[in-house]
């Protein structure tokens, strides 16, 4: 695949959309093979082909960063556990497995109060029409739940006093994440796995027809 032709808006759209629950790469994987890009269309290439195969790697690295950062805090810590479920909520296939967790423990405490939540279905990648779809968790729009976390995140930074440390640790991690995807020789499984979903995905849509 020629990662040169993919977008930015492409690249989160992927993201957005592809499943998360897959475990993160092996550390011994994650930690080898690095070379200087020679021109910057390498670059770029480099950058978007290890963001979407190391996705889960990056997320972890960056929670582990602002976790570091408020090892004294534990309040700042519940709101760096918040700010990860609001965004994780972003991404379609965790919206539908988060909704559909809440209704059955929801179910079991109390059934009456289970019959009014509609459970999200998991949606399926079938390329950019999909970006246009809504996602309900729980029978709400997803922004309601993604506000809630957010607001609740943003209050106990700012209840904890560390707006300024997460800013930093958030930095730190984005820099981080930058400097691995420039420098990490994408390798030939991660050529092989991107091949494999697209073509499970032209499948799919080929199928639908």
């Amino acid at each position: 695949m020629d990662w040169g032709t993919v977008t930015a808006e492409d690249l989160v759209d992927a993201l957005r959309e592809v499943d998360w629950s897959s475990p993160p790469r092996p550390f011994p994987e994650f930690f080898s093979r690095f070379t200087v890009p020679r021109s910057y269309a390498k670059w770029s290439s480099r950058l978007k082909c290890n963001l979407y195969y190391y996705r889960t790697n990056y997320f972890i690295m960056i929670m582990v960063i602002l976790g570091l950062g408020f090892l004294r805090r534990p309040l700042a810590i519940v709101a760096a556990l918040l700010t990860a479920l609001s965004t994780a909520c972003l991404n379609d296939s965790f919206a539908g497995t988060f909704s559909d967790k809440i209704t059955r423990t929801v179910r079991q405490l109390s059934p009456h109060f289970a019959a009014k939540l509609r459970p999200s279905p998991i949606p399926i990648m079938r390329g950019r029409p999909s970006a246009k779809r809504s996602i309900h968790i729980c029978g709400q729009p997803r922004w309601v739940f993604v506000s809630i976390f957010a607001s609740v995140s943003l209050m106990l930074w700012y209840v904890s006093c560390g707006i300024l440390t997460v800013v930093w640790a958030f930095a730190i991690g984005l820099l981080a994440t930058v400097l691995h995807a420039s420098f990490r020789t994408p390798n030939l499984k991660a050529r092989l796995n991107t091949f494999r979903e697209e073509f499970r995905a032209v499948w799919r849509n080929y199928s639908d027809l």
